[in-house]
């Protein structure tokens, strides 16, 4: 037993460091003196002054964000609507849209960008429409997020007891109301689950994003991909910290607002 224990220990700290070793070198080196290379020359926090001061990099964050925000919003939306259907209703060729529902899931990105690049093309050269840039990209990113999300809904919605559901229309809520009252409830931390999981993927995107990109819509992965040629300079490496800070800041607070709801809930029964 003390030989498998060790074993497991030494598995998990193995997995650990190859996951968050890069991390913790980004946010290291966010203090490092030197403007380039790997080599660590002093303390500093002058990064983070001059990043303030790099418009570019603080415009791509911006595009960032309000792609993340937007396209998780609509995705959440669309994605729990979808979930609800595809648990609780019938209607022709179900099953075959069920399958069809994973195939964002594993296609390529690369095959989704340009099949999504050509789609606008087309759009733009028939209507006039669907100019490159931030729109164009919010709808490749709602495009591939939908799936995630109602994915994770439906497998939320499948132990669910569809009894609830009928109790509330029993009482007189009728169809509307026994979903907002009874069922969102229930499922929301599979919805908050999917919508975390849609802004993840939004903030990493780089393939969708750069064949869907225009003039002025330059994102983060974007942005450093293409400072990759000349050099990252450390002020990407804090404006990378901040975002890490922020996204664990943001975990936690989920954490948190799920146990006070779990408690509340257990408080009142």
């Amino acid at each position: 037993m003390k030989r498998n224990s060790l074993a497991l220990t030494l598995s998990a700290t193995a997995l650990y460091l190859f996951l968050y070793a890069p991390i913790a070198v980004v946010i290291v080196y966010s203090f490092n003196a030197a403007r380039f290379g790997a080599t660590w020359t002093g303390f500093t926090t002058k990064w983070y002054s001059t990043l303030l001061h790099n418009s570019l990099a603080l415009h791509a964050a911006e595009n960032t964000l309000w792609l993340g925000v937007f396209s998780t919003v609509i995705s959440t939306v669309l994605g729990t609507l979808l979930g609800f259907g595809m648990s609780r209703y019938e209607f022709p060729g179900k099953e075959v849209f069920g399958k069809l529902l994973y195939v964002p899931v594993f296609v390529p990105d690369i095959v989704l960008a340009v099949s999504l690049l050509l789609f606008y093309s087309i759009i733009r050269s028939w209507l006039g429409l669907l100019e490159l840039g931030l729109t164009t990209m919010i709808l490749a990113h709602v495009t591939f997020q939908i799936p995630f999300v109602a994915i994770v809904v439906r497998a939320r919605l499948v132990g669910l007891d569809p009894s609830l559901e009928e109790a509330a229309r029993d009482l007189g809520a009728n169809e509307w109301q026994a979903f907002r009252h009874v069922i969102l409830p229930l499922i929301l931390p599979g919805v908050m689950a999917g919508g975390m999981l849609a802004f993840t993927l939004s903030l990493d995107d780089f393939v969708v994003s750069f064949f869907t990109s225009g003039p002025g819509s330059t994102t983060l992965p974007i942005l450093i991909y293409s400072s990759v040629k000349r050099g990252i300079t450390p002020d990407i490496n804090a404006l990378s910290t901040l975002i890490i800070l922020a996204s664990v800041l943001a975990t936690i607070v989920v954490a948190i607002l799920q146990r006070i709801k779990t408690s509340t809930r257990n408080h009142i029964k």
